[in-house]
């Protein structure tokens, strides 16, 4: 046997010891290799690129998610307005978009107006703060303190119902092992969709649960080892930039076409759409920061981003959904004709008693004050970390 090759087997092997070792210090169970037989729908998936419910590509609805992340504030609602409101699908049910949303500066009563549209709220994390070894580095408290209390802030700031708050997107895409899985299960929180696949595009990766080991490879680090039965990923599948290079963020990518060429970039978005589309149709996800394609910053970008939005809500298999949609359909895969004709979704609408607050205090920032817009009666002091709610 060759030198390098026992060195890629010691490394195997103190891979696996490490990833047992840190599984049973959080009591957790290692995961094994999944079983196909035992992970059965609706509860448990295998990690795969094979198409839920054993359809073909034909017959499989092509979900779309354009999803947006960090606060949401007086400037970036304009894109949101301009860009989103009043689309529909072929099948006659409202466009859906995700928005991941963390609480500096967000103003809560947009959020409400958000949701009452149709579109997911989920979560970005209370505090957003830096360096990113932070969250590499983040315990089960941490997340506990960033997402389980950053669910209850959300709800009662923006009033949305808690059980409406479903996912998650860790920041800069950091994974954090088994810490925010663990309190995902423990809060009740659904899904997420933090880690990209640069690997799996073509075909792409469906969603999964965490049941057993997990086969996408971990491009951020440190990736989840232990078993956690009932907790989605969903794969951020990345696109391929000019020079083939993977990004998982339209705005992280590298090799783009020129900023001012709106067909140049219409015709790059439309080359990753067809990736999934003419393949296993995966869910396209169109994951990007409002800036980049709002028309005060990239005029072109944003005219090829609404050409997309409208050549896809023309497209009979095609669907622009929330998030969590795509979850619900995994577990109940039908073929598209079948899922033309569901009911569209009813939104439980919810009031904004509307409460402008400030200046308050924080602990986090002693030289700032802030000004909340809220749902809700006006907080003490500025929420954070330990005091989601400013009591």
């Amino acid at each position: 046997m060759c030198i390098k090759m026992k060195w890629l087997l010691v490394l195997a092997l103190f891979v696996a010891v490490w990833a047992q070792e840190e599984s049973e210090e959080e009591g957790l169970t290692l995961a094994e290799p999944c079983d196909a037989e035992s992970c059965q729908l609706p509860d448990c998936r295998c990690s795969s690129t094979n198409i839920p419910g054993g359809l073909a590509a034909r017959d499989v609805p092509q979900f779309v998610l354009v999803t947006f992340d960090d606060g949401v504030n007086v400037i970036n609602i304009n894109t949101y307005r301009n860009d989103l409101y009043n689309r529909l699908n072929t099948n006659g049910c409202p466009a859906g978009t995700t928005f991941f949303i963390n609480h500096e500066y967000t103003d809560y009563q947009i959020v409400n107006e958000l949701y009452n549209r149709g579109y997911e709220i989920a979560l970005h994390s209370l505090s957003h703060q830096t360096p990113q070894t932070y969250w590499a580095e983040a315990t089960y408290d941490d997340m506990k303190l960033e997402f389980g209390d950053q669910r209850i802030q959300m709800s009662h700031f923006a009033n949305i119902p808690y059980d409406e708050i479903k996912g998650i997107r860790i920041p800069f895409l950091q994974m954090t092992g088994n810490a925010s899985f663990q309190v995902m299960k423990d809060f009740g929180l659904t899904y997420d969709c933090t880690w990209p696949t640069i690997n799996q595009l073509d075909p792409g990766l469906w969603p999964y649960t965490l049941d057993y080991e997990s086969t996408q490879e971990c491009t951020v680090p440190p990736c989840p080892t232990a078993s956690i039965p009932g907790v989605w990923t969903l794969p951020m599948v990345s696109w391929l930039d000019l020079n083939g290079a993977a990004c998982a963020m339209v705005d992280s990518c590298f090799a783009v076409p020129p900023l001012n060429d709106e067909d140049a970039w219409f015709n790059f978005i439309v080359t990753n759409f067809e990736r999934h589309y003419l393949g296993n149709r995966s869910p396209f996800g169109f994951y990007v920061h409002e800036w980049y394609v709002a028309e005060r910053i990239n005029p072109a970008v944003n005219r090829a981003f609404v050409r997309f939005l409208d050549m896809i809500n023309n497209m009979q298999d095609v669907f622009m959904v929330n998030a969590a949609d795509v979850i619900d359909w995994v577990k109940d895969p039908v073929p598209v004709d079948e899922y033309k004709q569901k009911p569209c979704k009813n939104i439980q609408q919810t009031t904004c008693p509307a409460a402008n607050c400030g200046p308050l205090t924080s602990d986090h920032n002693i030289w700032s004050s802030y000004y909340m817009s809220i749902c809700n009666v006006c907080p003490s002091s500025y929420p954070w970390l330990g005091n989601p709610l400013g009591q």
